[in-house]
């Protein structure tokens, strides 16, 4: 009977007090400036799509609007549409599927490069020079990189049916190629420079870069590797995790590697060492330049803040900033900055930025730099400079906020503008291809890629027949400027070819030779040892 009574009477205030509650959570989200901004940002989008003079897509307008919020960022956040994501998450999983070739489309003619290595079309017999010409029984001639892309690849285990033609044979060649996943290499190259001395290139930091890292390493040491000259020269950087581990094989007693901070505090992580390295006695000497960037400055800053080596080269790229992708219902992903990262000293490598008027304007920032040339143990080029100072574990003055500089500048090989057309037109490969054509026992069934790098030599007539193709292709023979890249082009030709019998590794060992950086590096090995205390 009591609570008949106060049934009604308690639902109308209960009813009340929550009518009451939504109006004061309506006013306290009115007042939110983010709300009242969603607000006006959508009645300007709903506007435009309905009232503007011509149709113009909703998604159009909504990227617009996007990349309009992220200009007012900093340089390293953006927008993926899907499709960029898809390629982008693939290149970081480190494998793709399809069937497995490298190629250039040349005179819209997809020219095989190479067939990558344990792949289905190395399987079957498919050799560089082939050229494709159809696809699932239509012609791909004229087609662009991403439409051949789409049409090669496809979940593993279906088949795709190819023509190609191949010189000195009539008809076309038929093959049903099984697809299957293609491994992405991060650790592309790896070889003995010398009797003691190895070599190991990374070229991206993605899921398996320190499975492949501790496999080279395994194998130089096995070769009787005394010494590693890392090469992280025009790597863009990736997983940070990854740059912690291979880090960790060369710094042991669970020192800082990196750390970050961001302003949301979950996001504020310290990365260790282990205990004991594998390789804390190795001597070592990283080269770098202003392509390495993020991931690579993160293992370069270690090495140079803890003494662990030197660091060999031009300055890095000046990416300190963290991000995380955050993947939205379309499969499209914003990739957001939350955090910067320091170095164990406490630098932050990150560059200005927000002086820039423009992304443009940052990234063409790096072509600025004016580096003179030498020892530079102490960092007295930037002594002059307002960069923040910091000390590594011996003591020696480094500097942040804008890159990770060299012990020791030594720049790049440059060419002449005359050798830049020739290589944006891709004529090595061409001319090479043909030159092949007319060569097929250039190379013998039981000679080395060594025997071919000591012995194999371009011949004058050869070198002519190169000047007379450049100019069958419309581009003016400069003798001047041609006589001074010489050497250069010599060494392009000849790689072109290794790089058909022997792959990548034909290819990097006959570019790196005569590397005026590398060459600078292994005389520093004596120095590297002495400044990490190794006996």
């Amino acid at each position: 009977m009591l609570f008949k009574k106060f049934k009604i009477p308690l639902s109308v205030v209960f009813l009340a007090i929550g009518i009451l509650l939504g109006t004061q959570i309506d006013k306290v989200f009115s007042n939110d400036p983010l709300r009242e901004n969603l607000n006006k940002l959508n009645d300007i989008l709903t506007f435009t799509e309905k009232y503007y003079i011509e149709d113009i897509k909703p998604e159009i307008l909504v990227e617009s609007a996007i990349n309009g919020i992220l200009s007012n960022l900093d340089p390293h956040s953006v927008y993926i549409r899907p499709k960029e994501n898809e390629d982008i998450e693939e290149t970081f999983r480190g494998e793709f599927e399809g069937i497995g070739v490298e190629f250039q489309i040349i005179n819209d003619t997809l020219n095989v490069i190479s067939a990558i290595t344990g792949g289905p079309s190395e399987y079957l017999g498919i050799i560089p020079g082939d050229k494709i010409i159809n696809v699932g029984g239509n012609s791909i001639v004229g087609l662009s990189n991403e439409q051949i892309r789409n049409k090669l690849r496809g979940n593993a285990g279906t088949y795709v049916k190819i023509s190609i033609s191949r010189f000195g044979i009539a008809k076309l060649l038929d093959f049903d190629i099984k697809r299957a996943k293609i491994p992405l290499h991060t650790v592309d190259l790896y070889f003995m420079l010398n009797n003691e001395t190895g070599y190991i290139s990374v070229t991206r930091f993605a899921e398996k870069t320190d499975e492949e890292f501790n496999k080279a390493i395994s194998e130089l040491e096995k070769s009787g590797m005394k010494q590693l000259l890392l090469d992280l020269r025009g790597n863009p950087g990736g997983y940070l995790s990854q740059a912690v581990n291979i880090a960790s094989l060369f710094i042991d007693g669970n020192k800082k590697i990196v750390y970050t901070k961001g302003r949301v505090t979950s996001f504020n992580e310290s990365y260790y060492s282990e205990k004991y390295a594998k390789y804390s006695k190795l001597p070592l000497v990283l080269l770098v330049d202003k392509g390495s960037a993020s991931a690579s400055e993160i293992v370069a800053g270690a090495i140079q803040d803890l003494d662990r080596g030197l660091v060999v080269g031009e300055t890095t790229f000046g990416k300190g900033l963290v991000q995380r992708s955050f993947e939205l219902n379309d499969k499209s992903a914003l990739r957001l900055t939350i955090s910067k990262y320091y170095t164990p000293s406490g630098r932050l490598i990150q560059r200005d930025y927000k002086s820039k008027k423009d992304k443009d304007e940052y990234y063409a920032d790096i072509n600025n730099r004016r580096e003179a040339e030498g020892n530079n143990i102490n960092h007295k080029v930037e002594s002059d400079s307002s960069k923040p100072i910091f000390k590594t574990k011996n003591g020696r003055i480094v500097y942040g906020g804008g890159g990770i500089t060299p012990d020791y500048f030594v720049k790049s090989e440059k060419v002449t503008e005359f050798t830049s057309n020739l290589l944006k037109s891709d004529l090595f490969f061409q001319f090479i291809s043909n030159y092949l054509l007319n060569k097929k026992d250039l190379i013998k069934k039981n000679e080395s890629l060594d025997y071919f790098i000591n012995n194999f030599h371009f011949s004058e007539s050869d070198l002519n027949n190169f000047i007379s193709y450049i100019q069958t292709k419309k581009i003016k023979f400069e003798p001047e400027l041609y006589n001074r890249d010489k050497h250069y082009i010599e060494k392009r030709l000849k790689a072109t070819i290794a790089r058909n019998y022997w792959k990548n590794t034909g290819w990097y060992r006959i570019m790196l030779m005569n590397d005026i950086q590398i060459n600078k590096a292994m005389e520093l090995f004596g120095e590297a040892k002495s400044l990490a205390n190794l006996k």
